[in-house]
Order: structure tokens, then C-alpha cells, then sequence
């Protein structure tokens, strides 16, 4: 095969009408090998010395080579695990800018750079070939016919996110045609899309779709790591969710979700990669240049530095790692047309040596780069090293997953005290963590669930996490969850327990659906879906973890409770505020644009706000203040709504407050009652008590000029 020099950028194997250039980075390696292989990628066909080496890329051009060819790099260098170098030759590695890769990754000793049961371990190399074992690289033709492909460009405070699992959510799914479940092509199918949108959902946020790894230690237990936080390729989509092998297939489902309105967001994962601590395999990034990729302990160079609680950590002070992750998201946006990103582990990316920065490298490029600050950017604000609790901290342009709000919400309706002031906090879009930074409330996304712990069902069904399934003997997953059973652990006939718990789930889903942010739906928490006590199902790729689409009576009236409220989140403006609120006088109008309430009626007085045993409060928002405009300039008006609260063990009479402006109210929904909805105009005069039962809200709307919207209704 001819070579030519070739070029040592772009990095990758790219494809360009005639040939492809390959190149990759490696600042310590001493020689550089590009592998290639047969179709089937079980025999090694050609190896070609890299001998162009540019500002430590190493590069060449095969002007015979097509999209469809195999291949994977061996690099030479120093092994001296003591110093930080792990070079070794006998092993294939995969090319961090591969956009493809063929096969799947067959656990063998010959994976590992060292001599596996050697008296030094990690320090003698191994001579085994690993490529037998390894998946193989694939050259791509990225050639796509977007047409007329528009991103949706829904604003933040507009946006309603669903996080899924692409397995997951369309396996079991009578719908979708067998072979399409389980897939990029299964998730943009007909019943799929059509399921998102009645629900009413914005945006969709997959968990990991990059390329990875399952542990060997849960392939030897029959296990899997279903979740997919431990990527290998990032800027490939993981081949276990195509039906049939091609790139197109995810481009196709991006293109699809943007025709329905549906935005498109990818959990990523750049905190670490799937090579373990020093004793984990040599895959990557490793055996190309270990010193540059991971962050090496400064007085143990054998060691990694490991704030991910994954064996590494990415060296995000290192410039060419720094380029990778922005190539990567560069290319899933411009390539793959996805509308934004939730980082893993975010606030690892801001550890610029062992303090989290908060205007790290790693933000300051992100701001100026014209693509990605364009896109939304959710971080997930923590990670496992000190100071690494960051809620709150993040650069304007970010959004946050608010841990704050979760526990708060989950303590609030467990009925715990002292903390109705942080429960009011978080029901208004956190402002004592966003406002000052020059934050809008919809930098916060609110949550109740996500994928890492209990479902909503478990979350009032079991105290304890019940993991016996991860056989890690129940040691694994969060133990302080701020559950409550409800007064039995797991399954329970008790009508009593059964009516509480189906009320707390509506208790949680109407705060998250009328809290200011961003609220963010756990797959399956819409109709009840159970984990049977599991709070860590990251190696449960069985029916704990996929999408039960069989709904008994009770379910269904749950799915429509739910489209309902996201119905009425989206008519009423009042609800995703642009703003903070200012609870004093709107200029102009002299009205208050929030009032907060005793169950006297009055307005809470500071005192009040202390009271240990305070577990209701009620809320007056004024529709009429809110200082927004459209996007045509016009200013927004809306209805007056009075929010009642109770996480009480006892109903309580609410006094309707006596406000000049409104006379009656109309009951819009109860929790207390079974389908949420009273089913019947039911008006209210002021001062008239009205009876908010033990744990319960209660949502009403001025009566003069109220006009139910037709998809405020169940469905």
C-alpha cells in the first residue's frame, strides 16, 4: 500500500474522497505504528511505521485506503511504570479520535500491559498480543443528508427534560418492531416519538451513548455495566444501541426527535476513561501516552489521582487533552447535530491541579468557543474528591443538576422540620444559590429521581436500598436516600399505605412541575416504575432496569396526571419564570409577584419561618407581575394562582387569604385526591377554610377569567 506524509491535522482517521489521513498524538512515545486489519478484524494485515512526526502528532496517508477499513495503533516507548510511562508494543490500542469501532472487547490477561500475577505486578511489561481480544477502529464516510434539519432551539426556561436509557426505555415497548428495540432507530421509531410527545417533554437526555467498557469483574459475575459510564470512545456511538451498525442511524434519530420538537442531549463522561487504576487495562489512552492523559500522583508516579471513584482521573491540565474533549463535543454537535450536554462528574473537569476551579481552563475555552457556548451545558456540580461539592458554583452559561433541591423536596415530604425555608428556596428556582452569580433560575435543574438511585415508586416504598442483585452484598449504592415507605417496607396490600404512597408520588411530581428551573422526569416515574428497592442498577441490564410498558388502571391515571401538569406548566408562564422573584410591588402596578402564606391565611412572618414543627405554607403568585415579555416584545400576562402545601401527618384548614384583587378561586388540582384532578369546576370564596388533608398540595386558580386550556385536561 503507497504512504505518503500525510498531514497532522485534523486527528483521527479521516476520510477524504480519496484516501485518509491518519495521526494521533503522543508527546513521550519513541515510535508509532498504524495496524491494519481484514474485514472481519481477526488478522493483521499491514503494519506501517508513522516516520512524519509534526509537533508531536505522528501522521501518514494511505491514498488506497476506504471507509471500512480496520485498524488500531501500537506504540513504542520507555515501560516504567515508576516514572508514569506504560508504553508497550504488544498492545493494540484504539484511536482516541476513532469515530467508529467494530466488535466488542473479549476480556483476556493479554488485555493488561503488565504480567498479570507477577511478583512487581504492574511493573513487567507483558509480550502477550492483545489484538485478538481487542475491538478494532473503523474508517468512516460521514457523508449524511440533514436536508432541512433545524435544531429546536427551545429556551431554557421552556425546556422539560426526560432522561432515558436508550435500552432501557424502548426494549420491552410492543410497538417498536423487535429488532428495532434497544436501538438509536427503536428510540426515534414511530410509538417511541409519539410517546414523548403527548407526554410533552422538550428535550430528551440520554445516559452515555459513547463507545464503551463492561468491568471484567461484572462480565465474570454474568453482570454488565448497563449504564455506560465508562467510555472509551468519545466520539463514537456505542454499538449496542445500533440495529445496523451505522453512524446514520444515530444522526437519523437526531434528525427525527428535531422534527417532533424534541431537543437531543448526550450524558457524557470525560472524567475518566474505562482503563481503571494503574492495574486496569491497557486499551487507550495508557499505552499512547500515559503522562499526558491521566493526572499521576506527583510523589507516586505508579498511581493515579482518582476523584471520580473510577481508578483515574483525565488530566484536564494537559493542552492536547483539553483539545480532545473539545473535539469530541465539537463534533457531536456540528457532526451529530445534538442540542447540549450533562458532564458526569463535572466539577473533576475544573480541578486544574487538586482545588476545583471555577473558572477553570476548561470553562474559560468552553465560553469562547462560538459552537459550544451556544448549546446547553448541564453540569453535574460534585464530584468524589475534597471540595468537590461545587451546587451552586458553576459559571454563568452553565445549568446545574440541583442536589439541593432533591434533598430538599425528599426531606420536605417525609415530613422532617426545620427546613421550610429551604424547602421555599428550592420551590422558587434557588435563588440563595444562582441569583448573585448573575444566574436565571432555569440554572437550576430541578430533580426528585434520576438514574442514579431509587425510582419515584421506591423512593416512598422502601427505607432501606435492597442491592442484593449487584452481588456486591448490599454494599454498594447511596444509603442516605431521604426515603420513607410509608409504613411498610417494599409490596404492600394495606389500602391505607398504598393511598399515601400513590399521593406522595403526586406530591412530588406537582412540586417538580411547578417549581421555578428547569424540572427534569425520570423515565418510567410517570407511571410508577419500581427497581424493586435497587437504588444502583448500573450492572442490571434485565427487567429491574427497562421501561415496563404494561399499565394497570392506576398507572395510566398516573400518566395522565402527569401529561396534565406539564400541560399546565407550559400554558401558565407563571410557572417558568425568566426571573427571580422580588416579592415586593412591581413598578407600575403596585402588585407583589409572590406572597407567602400561614395556614391563617396571613402572609409568614419571620418568626413563622423558624417554627421547628413548620410543615405548611401556602403561596399567592400573581400572574399579572411578572415583568416578561414574549418573543415579539409583548408583555406577558397571566393567571393569579395560590399554591397550598401541607407535609403534615394531619389536614389542616387553610384559610383562603382575603387578597383585594381576587374574590373567588377555582380548585385546578388536589393530590389528595386519586387521580389528582377534582373532575368538576369546584369554587372557593375568600376566607372560606379549605380542608388540605395530610400530605397533600393543592393548586388554585382565580376564578374571574380563568379558562381551562384544552390541553390542560387528562388524557
Amino acid at each position: 500500500m503507497a504512504i505518503w506524509p500525510g498531514n497532522p491535522y485534523p486527528l483521527g482517521a479521516t476520510w477524504d474522497g480519496e484516501g485518509v489521513n491518519f495521526a494521533i498524538f503522543s508527546e513521550c512515545a519513541e515510535k508509532v505504528e498504524l495496524c491494519l486489519f481484514d474485514q472481519q478484524g481477526r488478522q493483521e494485515i499491514e503494519r506501517i511505521n508513522l516516520a512524519w512526526k509534526t509537533d508531536q502528532v505522528w501522521h501518514c496517508y494511505l491514498p488506497e485506503a476506504r471507509p471500512g477499513l480496520l485498524y488500531g495503533y501500537r506504540v513504542h516507548g520507555p515501560y516504567d511504570p515508576e516514572r508514569g510511562q506504560r508504553f508497550n508494543p504488544a498492545k493494540l490500542l484504539l484511536d482516541p479520535y476513532a469515530k467508529a469501532i467494530s466488535g466488542r472487547l473479549r476480556w483476556h490477561d493479554a488485555l493488561f500491559g503488565y504480567q498479570i500475577g507477577h511478583p512487581r505486578e504492574d511493573l513487567s511489561r507483558s509480550r502477550a498480543n492483545s489484538a485478538p481480544y481487542m475491538p478494532k477502529c473503523k474508517v468512516i464516510d460521514p457523508a449524511f443528508t440533514w436536508g432541512n434539519d433545524r435544531p429546536p432551539h427551545t429556551s431554557w426556561h421552556d425546556t422539560i427534560i426526560y432522561e432515558l436509557h436508550v435500552k432501557g426505555f424502548t426494549w420491552q415497548h410492543p410497538q417498536i418492531p423487535a429488532k428495532l428495540r434497544g436501538t438509536y432507530a427503536g428510540l426515534s421509531s414511530a410509538p417511541a416519538v409519539d410517546y414523548l410527545k403527548r407526554l410533552g417533554v422538550t428535550a430528551v437526555e440520554l445516559m452515555p451513548v459513547h463507545a464503551g467498557v463492561d468491568e471484567r469483574h461484572l462480565i465474570e459475575k454474568g453482570l454488565s455495566n448497563y449504564w455506560g459510564y465508562n467510555s472509551i470512545g468519545f466520539f463514537v456511538p456505542d454499538g449496542r444501541y445500533s440495529a445496523y451498525g451505522l453512524i446514520s442511524e444515530f444522526k437519523t434519530m437526531v434528525k427525527i426527535m428535531h422534527s417532533a420538537g424534541i431537543e437531543v442531549i448526550l450524558d457524557v463522561v470525560y472524567n475518566h476513561t474505562a482503563e481503571g487504576n494503574q492495574l486496569g487495562p491497557t486499551l487507550c489512552f495508557r499505552g499512547i501516552d500515559n503522562l499526558a492523559y491521566y493526572r499521576i500522583e506527583p510523589k507516586n508516579n505508579r498511581n493515579y489521582m482518582d476523584f471520580t471513584g473510577c481508578g483515574n482521573t483525565l488530566n484536564m491540565c494537559h493542552p492536547r487533552v483539553l483539545q480532545l474533549i473539545m473535539d469530541s463535543l465539537r463534533y457531536w454537535v456540528l457532526e451529530m447535530h445534538v442540542d447540549g450536554f450533562r458532564f458526569d462528574l463535572a466539577s473533576a473537569l475544573a480541578r486544574e491541579l487538586y482545588e476545583v476551579n471555577r473558572l477553570g481552563t476548561f470553562f474559560d475555552i468552553i465560553h469562547q468557543d462560538p459552537v459550544l457556548s451556544q448549546v446547553k451545558l448541564i453540569a453535574e456540580p460534585w464530584d468524589l474528591g475534597e471540595g468537590g461539592y461545587q451546587v451552586g458554583n458553576f459559571p454563568v452559561g452553565w445549568t446545574e443538576w440541583n442536589g439541593k433541591y432533591r434533598d430538599t423536596l425528599r426531606s420536605y415530604w417525609k415530613g422532617e422540620g426545620d427546613n421550610i425555608g429551604e424547602f421555599a428556596h428550592r420551590l422558587t428556582g434557588s435563588s440563595d444559590l444562582y441569583e448573585k452569580g448573575g444566574r436565571r433560575p432555569y440554572a437550576s435543574i430541578n430533580f426528585v429521581t434520576c438514574h442514579d438511585g431509587f425510582t419515584l415508586h421506591d423512593l416512598v416504598s422502601y427505607n432501606e436500598k435492597h442491592n442484593e442483585a449487584n452481588l456486591e452484598n448490599n454494599q454498594d449504592g447511596e444509603s442516605n436516600n431521604r426515603s420513607w415507605n410509608c409504613g411498610s417496607e417494599g409490596p404492600t396490600a394495606d389500602p391505607q399505605i398504598t393511598a399515601l404512597r400513590a399521593r406522595q408520588i403526586r406530591n412530588f411530581l406537582a412540586s417538580l412541575f411547578l417549581s421555578q428551573g428547569v424540572p427534569m422526569l425520570l423515565a418510567g416515574d410517570e407511571t410508577g416504575r419500581s427497581q424493586q428497592g435497587n437504588n444502583n442498577t448500573y450492572c442490571q441490564d434485565t427487567p429491574l432496569s427497562w421501561h415496563d410498558w404494561t399499565l394497570d388502571v392506576e398507572q395510566e391515571e398516573l400518566l395522565s396526571f402527569v401529561r396534565r401538569l406539564i400541560a399546565l406548566r407550559k400554558a401558565h408562564h407563571v410557572f417558568h419564570r425568566r426571573h427571580f422573584f422580588q416579592g415586593r410591588p412591581i413598578k407600575g402596578s403596585g402588585v407583589r409577584d409572590i406572597i407567602w402564606l400561614a395556614p391563617t391565611g396571613t402572609e409568614m412572618t419571620d418568626e413563622e419561618w423558624q417554627h421547628s414543627f413548620a410543615r405548611c405554607l401556602g403561596l399567592y403568585l400573581a400572574g399579572d407581575a411578572l415583568e416578561e415579555q414574549d418573543e415579539k416584545g409583548n408583555r406577558v400576562v397571566d393567571n393569579r394562582f395560590l399554591l397550598l402545601v401541607n407535609a403534615h401527618h394531619d389536614s389542616i384548614s387553610f384559610t383562603i387569604p382575603d387578597l383585594a384583587s381576587v374574590r373567588r378561586w377555582q380548585l385546578i388540582l388536589d393530590t389528595s385526591w386519586s387521580k389528582g384532578d377534582p373532575g368538576e369546576k369546584i369554587l372557593w370564596e375568600t376566607t372560606a377554610c379549605y380542608p388540605l388533608l395530610e400530605h397533600s398540595m393543592a393548586l388554585l386558580a382565580e376564578s374571574d377569567g380563568w379558562k381551562k386550556d384544552p390541553d390542560d385536561s387528562p388524557t
